[in-house]
């Protein structure tokens, strides 16, 4: 699974990933090509940046063993699919794999969730129930933001994970499982133990191999290969036929802080797509994240603002000059006309320029 990371200091560099070749340079576009994804995915976690290879090594090393796992990092970094790549490459893939996210339910209701209940251990039990512990049994349980369970519920978790043996609510009979346990969390649990809000013997039950999931904006040179992958994924869904990206608007994608990461990114995408009418991805710019620090990772020196205006440019370009009504550059920017208007004089962008 070694590969080499991407330097995008110009785009002929770019080029010779493979991604796009030296033509499609000149042309100013990025081709969409989902054959490509294949070089680059594992277990469905795409990219090749030295950061998410780090990880996807830790994976390699720790799957074939029954430890526990902590997975840390920030929401929509794909912690799940980190988990699931764990279970995949086990020797417990013939067997369950179950996921809870502790955060979706109430904390009333977790203890129930997870170990399970007999027939009217509390109102609403109308029969018996097998919670996840018991479901995972043989296989592994993924815990998704363990650092929002309840400092009541953690002492009984903590037997779970340590004894293998637990008790469904209302019965006195143990339960013996055999569970590899995975966890996440978005949380500084260290931070928690602190402040008293999480056991300091539970996190070191989790903490047996650590690994920490680096957020979009560490990984920057994966972006352009996740937009191939969602724009393919996502007009192939919708019967579309978008076979190219704007170098600018890829560069602007690649400048984005992605706070959300890589869901925000794929959400962002799905919105463009939907917007897309021709061949080419028609991207929503003032729907764009902004941050005040904007690392310019491709290209010539530029900045947002420079960024932003050359994929106004293009769309005029392409509008052949007009900026409202069907085809125009506000319908192919996803804008108000009266938006683009704005963003023309703010940016200072004359007729010469796309006429």
């Amino acid at each position: 699974m070694g590969c080499a990371t991407m330097d995008f200091t110009n785009f002929a560099d770019l080029a010779a990933t493979g991604l796009v070749s030296v033509s499609d340079l000149g042309d100013q576009y990025f081709p969409v090509e989902p054959g490509i994804i294949s070089d680059y995915c594992f277990e469905g976690i795409i990219g090749k940046s030295s950061a998410l290879q780090q990880v996807l090594d830790q994976v390699a090393i720790v799957a074939p063993t029954d430890s526990t796992v902590l997975l840390h990092g920030e929401t929509g970094t794909g912690k799940e699919l980190i988990a699931r790549a764990i279970h995949n490459l086990s020797s417990r893939r013939d067997h369950p794999y179950v996921r809870i996210n502790c955060a979706a339910i109430p904390s009333g209701l977790l203890e129930s969730e997870l170990f399970g209940h007999e027939k009217g251990a509390f109102t609403g039990a109308l029969m018996q129930r097998k919670g996840r512990f018991e479901l995972a049994d043989q296989g592994s349980l993924f815990l998704d933001e363990i650092g929002d369970i309840s400092l009541e519920l953690q002492p009984k978790l903590l037997r779970a994970i340590q004894e293998q043996e637990f008790e469904r609510l209302g019965s006195s009979k143990t339960i013996q499982v055999n569970v590899r346990l995975i966890a996440a969390t978005h949380r500084d649990l260290r931070a928690m133990i602190r402040e008293e809000k999480f056991r300091e013997d539970l996190f070191y039950r989790f903490n047996v191999f650590p690994i920490e999931i680096p957020p979009l904006r560490d990984r920057r040179e994966d972006i352009p290969l996740l937009v191939n992958y969602f724009v393919a994924k996502l007009s192939g869904r919708m019967g579309k036929q978008i076979k190219s990206i704007p170098k600018r608007a890829m560069e602007m994608l690649t400048n984005c802080p992605w706070k959300g990461n890589i869901r925000e990114l794929a959400n962002f995408v799905e919105r463009a797509v939907i917007l897309t009418r021709g061949h080419e991805l028609e991207m929503p710019v003032s729907e764009l994240p902004t941050s005040s620090e904007v690392s310019v990772v491709v290209g010539t020196p530029s900045t947002f603002r420079q960024a932003e205006s050359s994929v106004i440019v293009d769309a005029l370009r392409a509008a052949s000059g007009r900026i409202a009504g069907k085809g125009g550059a506000a319908e192919r920017l996803g804008l108000k006309r009266t938006t683009l208007q704005n963003k023309i004089r703010r940016l200072g962008i004359s007729k010469a320029a796309y006429c």
